[in-house]
């Protein structure tokens, strides 16, 4: 029996109308969920535990763009175990960034593989600093380069031309192990540059005074020349000159042992407290020169000015800073004088 008040016409549509009143169930995001959690969690051990629970107030953030870490590595590259820098040794950041790309292998040929490789070979306070760096403020290699050199480099242990030039072979060493030496000061000099004539001439200079008079006329292409020009030869060690005895003995053993007479003993020494003489059979004039020795070094750099000097292309003067508190000859190109005090040159 159908009810007089149901019509049939309008029943679905206020089925419908009431199904539209009705809001479609929305699932909650996953982030308002955790986040509701997490308060409640909180308020439930603050309330009955007393304690407060510790806030994450850190997260990591890379200095170059995160697309870095997105790049795919060379095919079967294996990441290096990359020499640290920790700045606890006298390791300079000069030798550590030419490593570290040495290090890199193929995954050189990438600013971006090399600036996100770069931590993993920094440790301690150099680790430390790396992480601290603002987001995005490095964006090339040029970038994160300079900020290394500018935050870590210390000109301390580095050496210039003037420990190259003070370098001198000992009395008891080889040839080969003071140019040894030579290159291990050469390798702290990072900012000077020289090529292979002028560094084997730097050491040539630096050689004992027997060995440089002998080879004088010889030029050296390279340190290793060098080597094994002068090593190969028969090099007597050096003998300094002796000291002048003011007293001299000597005692005439020629009379035959056979003779009654008594041995020669003769002894001769200056007498002191007295005036000096000139010596009769001395008649030497001094050399006189039209112009200042004194101004010698000057004169020297007026005629190189003028085109009437030419130096050889191993010949660098150092600047007039490198040169402070140490003799320096710049016809000879050595230290043992001074140009004013060039005998050479003044003639």
């Amino acid at each position: 029996m159908v009810n007089p008040m149901f019509h049939a016409d309008r029943a679905p549509q206020r089925h419908v109308e009431a199904y539209q009143q009705v809001p479609d169930p929305k699932p909650p995001h996953r982030q308002d969920t955790d986040a509701y959690w997490d308060d409640k969690i909180a308020e439930v051990m603050r309330d009955q535990f007393g304690i407060k629970p510790k806030v994450n107030t850190y997260s990591y953030r890379t200095p170059y763009p995160p697309a870095y870490d997105l790049i795919p590595l060379p095919n079967r590259y294996k990441v290096p175990d990359f020499t640290k820098f920790s700045r606890q040794d006298d390791t300079s950041t000069m030798e550590h960034v030419n490593r570290f790309i040495i290090q890199c292998g193929e995954a050189d040929n990438r600013d971006e593989l090399r600036v996100r490789l770069f931590l993993s070979s920094l440790s301690g306070s150099a680790f430390t600093w790396f992480i601290s760096l603002p987001p995005n403020s490095l964006i090339t290699w040029a970038d994160l380069e300079k900020q290394f050199h500018k935050y870590f480099f210390s000109g301390v242990h580095e050496k210039k031309i003037t420990d190259l030039v003070r370098l001198k072979q000992h009395n008891d060493e080889s040839v080969e192990s003071f140019v040894q030496r030579l290159r291990e000061v050469k390798n702290k000099c990072y900012s000077l540059i020289l090529d292979d004539r002028q560094l084997a001439d730097l050491a040539f200079q630096g050689l004992l005074p027997h060995i440089t008079d002998k080879y004088a006329s010889q030029e050296f292409e390279s340190l290793s020349h060098l080597v094994q020009r002068i090593s190969d030869q028969d090099i007597k060690p050096f003998e300094p000159k002796r000291a002048w005895n003011k007293k001299v003995s000597f005692v005439d053993e020629a009379a035959s042992s056979d003779s009654n007479e008594e041995p020669v003993i003769g002894l001769a020494e200056w007498v002191k407290n007295k005036k000096p003489m000139s010596c009769p059979f001395g008649h030497k004039k001094p050399e006189k020169f039209a112009f200042d020795i004194t101004k010698a070094d000057r004169i020297f750099d007026f005629l190189l000015q003028e085109g009437q000097i030419k130096l050889s292309p191993n010949h660098v003067i150092p600047s007039a800073e490198e040169l402070k508190k140490i003799k320096y000859c710049k016809w000879h190109n050595a230290t043992s004088h001074s140009t004013n005090e060039c005998k050479v040159f003044r003639q």
